[in-house]
């Protein structure tokens, strides 16, 4: 149907992914398309009104127009401040 695309809808953990796939009205923002998945019954953990979005690697804001084909990546939150991961990283080169 011409009023709907195809994306796919992806969230990753250390153990585990997920990928949906799903057909959403054309012209859905990236935002609407994480609540139509559903993909926060699947991880509870994700917030689905305001978890950080991205497409094929690229962040994108909540209003970003989804393309026929597109892979939706919703993100989690860092661990560790990457400032404090490249300190630990240099005193552990350091010492050894």
């Amino acid at each position: 149907m011409a009023d709907e695309i195809a994306i796919e809808v992806s969230y990753a953990l250390p153990g585990a992914q997920r990928v949906l796939t799903l057909r959403v009205p054309a012209g859905s923002t990236a935002r609407r398309a994480v609540v139509l998945s559903c993909i926060d019954a699947l991880f509870p953990e994700i917030e689905a009104a305001s978890c950080p979005l991205g497409v094929f690697g690229a962040a994108v804001a909540d209003d970003y127009r989804l393309q026929h084909g597109d892979r939706l990546e919703v993100y989690r939150p860092l661990e560790n401040d990457p400032m404090e991961a490249r300190r630990l990283g240099a005193s552990r080169r350091a010492g050894a």
